[in-house]
């Protein structure tokens, strides 16, 4: 994806806030009208002040309205830059977390084959860098880029309708400008991809190491798992260091522009003045533009060196975005309710890899109320089985009725609903105990009274009621003993949250099997208040 589309796609994310985006962008092009004013007026006072007023824009006899002038377009300044920067902040921040949001909602609902084959570590950095690049180009664009980018527009133009031959040099400033940095951006463009590559190993390696400290502190790989880290750093900065190099280089151009230019100015408009073809407010004022210009060449530097550095990032970002569930809803999926559960498996086949079939002309029914258990050796497809019926997947061939229903032509969360899961893996979130509880039934998170019974019957099953009764608020704080407490997404230890594929939940030490639900150990059950809970 190009530079130019890419950047486009940016703009196109800001959604409902467009509105203000187009607001903002006529408001740097008053702020770039208003900016080229104030060289003008500067030029025109000199002139009127050393005995030679000059004709055409803003043409006075008197320095005093061109200096009243100058004020209202500085004061028109200040106050227009200062709104801008702030609803361009508010802006990016409120897109970034709407954009952030609807990131976790498509990568929740992407099937599990996708999470089998992606890191997860790759996916929280992908979505925070990926966010963090939007937010950082949508402010800088909004607060300060369009404006330096409809600064130059604005100024070419009108230099040469004031004095064609200084505005020449401006030009030819201009068209140096855009030749250098259009060969830097083809020259580290495929290098700044490599680069990002590396970040994305980085993190994921960091990630399994960190989301598995029990693996590796037991097998004494700290200084191995070190020295990979430290390898794959070696290799992200070995092609990084050029990238940096050639926009310094842009960088130390672009500054030392400033020097040629102003002197070219002086030297083209003194022979210009013994000519009479310039007057020495117009030399000042080519000084002050060339002064501009050479400064909003800098912000675009900058604009294009963010574009070109957050390119990969962003890749990566909509690579995800526009991955595809190969299971979703269909476009007249029904929702049934509560289901009576009848189950029928007919002629059901389906391969992981399109060699091997996990499983092979399946046919079976379950009547509703009746035990059936699937048995095998491991591979059967036993768990293939219950993986179609959940939808993880959908068969190639035959299909898959719950109460004469093809389960195709439900909603996924209508059939989910109806399914109960026991996963071979224990996985908790690291949340209270009350939210773990609650997973099966969130609409009852935050309701102690409502579901009062529902959250103290697994705690007299684990013979922690007298805790549970001395602390009323226990269940809701406290959080579960797996995974990191940590709450910060954004640190290294992403544990339980980050794992790859849950292996960084199990933890758990023998010694501390009794503090599964409560981080203190509960005391020893009292016998005699069993009948006063017959739940017991």
């Amino acid at each position: 994806m190009s530079l130019l589309r890419l950047y486009t796609r940016v703009l196109d994310l800001l959604g409902k806030e467009a509105r203000l985006g187009w607001i903002l962008a006529g408001a740097n092009l008053c702020l770039a009208a208003a900016q080229f004013a104030e060289p003008v007026l500067f030029g025109r006072i000199v002139d009127v002040l050393s005995g030679n007023p000059s004709t055409g824009m803003f043409a006075s006899s008197s320095p005093w309205p061109l200096l009243l002038a100058w004020v209202a377009f500085g004061l028109f300044t200040i106050g227009c830059g200062a709104a801008v920067a702030l609803h361009a902040d508010r802006l990016a921040h409120r897109q970034r977390q709407a954009v952030l949001t609807s990131y976790f909602e498509h990568v929740m609902q992407l099937p599990l084959n996708f999470h089998t084959g992606t890191h997860s570590g790759r996916l929280m950095k992908v979505m925070l860098n990926g966010t963090d690049s939007l937010w950082r180009l949508w402010l800088g664009f909004f607060r300060e880029h369009f404006a330096a980018i409809t600064s130059v527009l604005v100024l070419l133009p009108m230099s040469l309708y004031i004095n064609w031959r200084l505005a020449i040099l401006l030009f030819l400033l201009c068209v140096v400008f855009t030749v250098l940095t259009t060969f830097v951006v083809r020259k580290t463009y495929g290098m700044q991809s490599e680069v990002e590559e590396h970040y994305s190993d980085l993190s994921a390696r960091a990630s399994d190491a960190l989301g598995n400290v029990a693996l590796v502190q037991s097998f004494v790989r700290i200084d191995a798992e070190v020295q990979g880290l430290r390898f794959v750093a070696d290799k992200l900065l070995s092609v990084q260091m050029p990238v940096l190099s050639w926009w310094a280089l842009v960088t130390v151009i672009t500054r030392a522009s400033t020097t040629i230019t102003v002197l070219a100015i002086f030297t083209v408009g003194i022979a210009l003045h013994q000519q009479g073809l310039t007057s020495v407010g117009e030399i000042v004022m080519f000084v002050a533009f060339a002064t501009m210009l050479i400064q909003k060449l800098e912000q675009v530097v900058s604009f294009i060196n963010n574009v070109f550095m957050e390119a990969p990032r962003l890749q990566e970002f909509f690579n995800v975005l526009d991955a595809v569930p190969a299971v979703r809803d269909l476009p007249d999926a029904i929702d049934t309710g509560r289901l009576s559960g009848l189950v029928e498996f007919n002629d059901v086949s389906f391969s992981y890899d399109g060699k091997r079939p996990a499983v092979e002309d399946l046919s079976f029914v379950a009547l509703p109320g009746q035990t059936v258990a699937l048995v095998g050796p491991t591979g059967a497809g036993k768990s293939t089985a219950i993986a179609l019926l959940h939808r993880a997947f959908d068969p190639q061939s035959g299909f898959i009725k719950i109460d004469g229903m093809d389960v195709r032509g439900l909603k996924l969360t209508a059939l989910r609903r109806n399914i109960g899961v026991v996963f071979q893996e224990a996985l908790l979130f690291n949340r209270s105990i009350a939210s773990n509880l609650r997973v099966g039934k969130p609409a009852g998170a935050g309701i102690h009274r409502a579901q009062g019974a529902q959250i103290r019957y697994p705690g007299r099953r684990a013979r922690t009621d007298a805790v549970r009764r001395r602390t009323s608020a226990a269940v809701d704080r406290t959080r579960a003993v797996e995974g990191s407490a940590d709450p910060d997404p954004r640190r290294g230890d992403q544990r339980a949250r980050c794992g790859h594929r849950g292996q960084g939940q199990r933890r758990t030490r023998r010694g501390d099997e009794g503090a599964h639900y409560f981080r203190d150990r509960p005391p020893p059950f009292d016998h005699s208040q069993r009948d006063a809970h017959p739940g017991i």
